[in-house]
């Protein structure tokens, strides 16, 4: 090799290594280019009421600086509308209004309150069904339900112990839970039934819930569709608040009860009333719930029967921890501190309650 070609070798080494260290120079300076642009970002909305709609909320996006995406958070939902949306709050009092915004590399959120001046007095006419289960697969829905499972007396001194889906079956659209007599000693565990709940699954605040159901029968029997506070494991019980849609003891026959149990109030000392419903061990009958931030309505097959109103004022912590999400109970339990106050009739199992459908009602965001 001659001395010239190695020093043109050199050089075009040299000049190879100078323009890699440029490439790499001009890419470091758009990152941070990039990044100065992303970290420029800004995030804000505008809300804005017209008093002739004081239950509708105008939000437009105002977010400055480069970002990919943005959604809103409303009444515990995200809204994927990234620029412009009118919301709609039901409700009269402080609601709040969340914008997140998603840039090249990072993401911000910004929270603002507003007043809604009013109740929307067209409130129930605005619900529309955002859940149901019809029962038309062959299995539950384990995305939507969980079964509970022992004989611990569930804190009632109940007989049964529920099994992990051996006294469910779905058949012909519907759903029903088997509570059976497994020898006829009277003490837990003689007895095998169900309880599913949605717990963490499907939870939900305010609106319009329909069970539509057909009753067991029989002395020792305790058929119950109710709701527990979502917040159960951290405040516990009656913290959390229970709604009782509907509760039947087999002593007291053709009966149905509604009841709310809160700190105020609750076991034998729960606010409740009861409609006598001669049909409900034969017939199938929808129990329903109409729930909003001031009143329970419990009603059978139409908001017009009436069993209870529960509308504590003013409110506190004590009579209405019902202002966060709840979770749907399904169960029969055998004897118990109420359902075997007047003994277990050993002669009428198995019985079975039949559901037809679970539906839930909530008035739209947008």
């Amino acid at each position: 090799m001659t001395q010239n070609s190695k020093t043109n070798r050199i050089s075009r080494g040299h000049n190879a290594l100078k323009s890699g260290f440029k490439s790499v120079f001009i890419v470091f300076i758009l990152t941070l280019i990039i990044h100065s642009c992303d970290n420029s970002l800004i995030v804000d909305f505008e809300a804005k009421t017209d008093p002739q709609k004081p239950n509708f909320v105008e939000l437009t996006n105002k977010s400055s600086g480069a970002y990919d995406s943005a959604n809103w958070l409303i009444r515990n939902q995200t809204i994927n509308k990234p620029e412009k949306l009118e919301a709609y709050f039901p409700f009269k009092g402080q609601q709040e209004i969340g914008l997140i915004v998603y840039g090249k590399t990072n993401q911000d959120t910004i929270f603002k309150q507003i007043e809604i001046t009013k109740n929307d007095p067209n409130y129930i006419d605005r619900l529309e069904l955002v859940w149901q289960d019809d029962f038309n697969g062959e299995h539950l829905d384990k995305h939507s339900y969980t079964y509970a499972t022992g004989d611990h007396g569930w804190g009632n001194q109940e007989l049964q112990n529920y099994t992990n889906g051996e006294n469910t079956t779905i058949k012909d659209g519907k759903l029903n839970i088997h509570i059976r007599k497994i020898d006829n000693k009277k003490e837990p565990g003689s007895y095998t039934s169900s309880r599913i709940h949605t717990k963490d699954k499907k939870e939900f605040q305010y609106g319009r819930y329909e069970i539509n159901a057909k009753l067991p029968a029989g002395k020792g029997i305790w058929a119950a569709i109710w709701m527990l506070g979502s917040n159960i494991d951290s405040v516990g019980w009656p913290a959390c608040g229970e709604m009782d849609i509907m509760e039947y003891v087999g002593f007291e026959p053709n009966t149905v009860h509604s009841t709310v149990h809160v700190p105020a109030g609750y076991a034998g000392n729960g606010d409740g009333s009861k409609i006598e419903l001669e049909s409900c061990e034969e017939d199938f009958h929808t129990y329903g719930m109409l729930w909003t931030p001031s009143k329970l309505i419990f009603y059978v097959d139409s908001l017009e029967n009436v069993v209870h109103t529960y509308a504590p004022s003013p409110k506190n912590i004590e009579n209405w921890p019902l202002n966060q999400p709840a979770f749907l109970i399904l169960n029969v339990a055998a004897g118990g501190t109420w359902g075997g106050l007047q003994g277990v009739d050993n002669s009428i199992f198995p019985q079975t309650m039949e559901i037809d459908h679970v539906k839930v009602f909530q008035a739209a965001i947008f």
